[in-house]
């Protein structure tokens, strides 16, 4: 640089420019780069005002003496024909009449004079210069809090708007709503408050932090603080469950075969649990076990109901529990709150019975099955009252069960076995026969009568419904299948296969298109059977 260029440097430098850089950098938490790219974008903005926004105006601050230099710039291409815009491109030879060595694809730099600044102008500066730090401040935001969710954080409640609550956290501001905070609980201008980082989104307006002090992880995450065998890893939290405000259960588990879960998560006197119910607004806590079995876990979970007895079906992920006929309004709670809590917890559907009501319906059930067997097979009560006792539930299962298992029942013979298996077997080859001959007057398709897994008797109801034909059933959605049956519902699983059976043949067909193909490629590409 010659000693001219120096002279004028130093005659523009503005050291204060990057002392304002510095200091807004350091407020705002983010690089000095970005806030000197910032004003550099609105000196340029002010240039284009003055001469001209169709211009390619640039500027830059020099990073060292803060001196500001503005530019015109125009590209440089080869022909004229290429030219798409006159006023910031010119062809190869019009430029070398200025710079010799010009080349294709650089750029011409004109040096303009400096600014002044007039009213409008640096107005227009200003707000270039306080959007894009804004900008740079949110990136700043969203960049420190994205890997953060999950966290518990602490702030001041800046200003309440509509019930959502805006809390400062220091170095950004995030979103209490008003559906995220503890029922009944109120917070001023000022006040502390600790809450859960639940999301972190970018936004229109900017990344959004959302809070919760509702979130079951917002419980599990205070134990964590206030225990220090769950922060150390020997106390696990397996699942929490929570109505906020009211009450909350939440399942631990110990990995050290010596220590008990549940007594450090109380603490002495109940320091533990207490501090964490405080910040809760008074919510209580049962503290559960956790055990791998789920029928003892979901006793567990009805604490302090007492159980007599749980039957789980877990095909339908439910489980029936049996509560002593005074135990029954404290196993439901209070608005049905500790069901709720113990199935959200287990994660399994519960259906609370009294065992007056169990016994009823066994007994009920008893008499259905009983009618069955009487109705199919010609039997007296007797019989029938026989077969329920010792389990069999259905006519196929006598159809088909070996002999010795009808043999063990008391007063039962080989006679009166084969007996009662010859006479299942006439019921059911009769159904059958009445079955199919109602799917034909339904008009469902053979093919359909084919497909694995689908019985005479779902071929009436899928009849009934006009499903009839292969295609017909395979166009179904697992649970579209299993609105049909709601009497003797099918699993996901049965549900899922009869649907693939139904379809296999689509697969087949494609496979043979492309087997069709393949074929006829080789048959093309094989020059001697061309000349054959």
């Amino acid at each position: 640089m010659n000693e001219a260029a120096m002279n004028t440097e130093a005659l523009h430098a503005r050291p204060e420019l990057l002392q304002v850089a510095e200091t807004v950098a350091r407020d705002k938490g983010i690089e000095r780069d970005e806030v000197l790219e910032a004003m550099e974008q609105a000196i340029q903005k002010a240039g284009r005002s003055k001469y001209g926004q169709e211009h390619d105006i640039r500027a830059h601050i020099d990073r060292t003496s803060g001196a500001i230099s503005l530019a015109r710039y125009t590209e440089v291409v080869g022909v004229p024909e290429e030219i798409e815009n006159e006023i910031i491109q010119v062809d190869l030879q019009t430029a070398q009449r200025t710079k010799e060595d010009a080349a294709v694809g650089e750029f011409l730099v004109d040096p303009l004079p400096p600014i002044d600044f007039g009213r409008i102008a640096a107005q227009t500066a200003k707000q270039v210069i306080v959007q894009k730090v804004r900008e740079a401040e949110r990136t700043r935001q969203y960049d420190e809090y994205k890997d953060r969710v999950g966290e518990i954080v602490n702030g001041l409640v800046k200003r309440i708007e509509y019930g959502n609550v805006i809390v400062d956290l220091g170095r950004a501001e995030a979103l209490l709503r008003r559906d995220e905070c503890i029922p009944r609980e109120h917070f001023n201008n000022g006040d502390r408050v600790r809450a859960y980082i639940m999301d972190v989104r970018e936004e229109t307006r900017g990344p959004q932090i959302f809070l919760s002090r509702t979130h079951p992880q917002f419980m599990a995450k205070l134990f964590a603080q206030e225990v220090p065998e769950i922060y150390d890893g020997i106390i696990e939290i397996k699942a929490v469950a929570r109505d906020p405000g009211s009450r909350a259960k939440i399942a631990v588990l110990s990995h050290d075969s010596s220590l008990d879960p549940v007594g450090p998560c109380i603490g002495m006197r109940g320091s533990r649990v207490q501090a964490v119910v405080g910040e809760l607004q008074g919510e209580k806590i049962d503290i559960i076990q956790w055990s791998p079995d789920s029928a003892s876990f979901i006793v567990n979970g009805l604490a302090p109901a007492e159980v007599a007895k749980v039957v789980l079906d877990e095909e339908k992920n439910k489980i029936e529990v049996v509560v002593p006929d005074d135990q029954l309004s404290l196993a439901i709670g209070r608005r049905g709150q500790n069901v709720r809590l113990a199935s959200q917890l287990s994660g399994w559907d519960i259906d609370i019975l009294t065992e007056a009501e169990e016994s009823e319906r066994r007994q009920l059930e008893f008499q259905r099955r009983s009618q069955m067997f009487v109705d199919a097979l010609d039997v007296d009560d007797v019989i029938a009252h026989l077969l329920v006792t010792e389990g069999f539930s259905s006519v196929e299962e006598v159809a088909f069960v070996p002999i010795d298992d009808l043999l063990v029942i008391e007063g039962f013979d080989e006679d009166v076995a084969e007996e009662l298996r010859a006479r299942a077997r006439t019921y059911l080859e009769r159904r059958d026969q009445e079955l199919n001959a109602r799917r034909v007057e339904l008009g469902v398709e053979d093919d359909l009568a084919n497909v694995e897994g689908v019985t005479p008797t779902m071929l009436v109801v899928l009849g009934e419904n006009d499903i009839k034909s292969r295609d017909d059933l395979a166009d179904l959605a697992t649970d579209e299948l299993q609105e049909l049956f709601p009497n003797e519902p099918l699993s996901d699983d049965a549900a899922n296969a009869v649907i693939m059976a139904a379809r296999a043949h689509w697969f087949e067909d494609e496979d043979a298109a492309e087997t069709g193909s393949d074929t006829e490629a080789a048959e093309s590409s094989d020059p001697e059977g061309e000349a054959e």
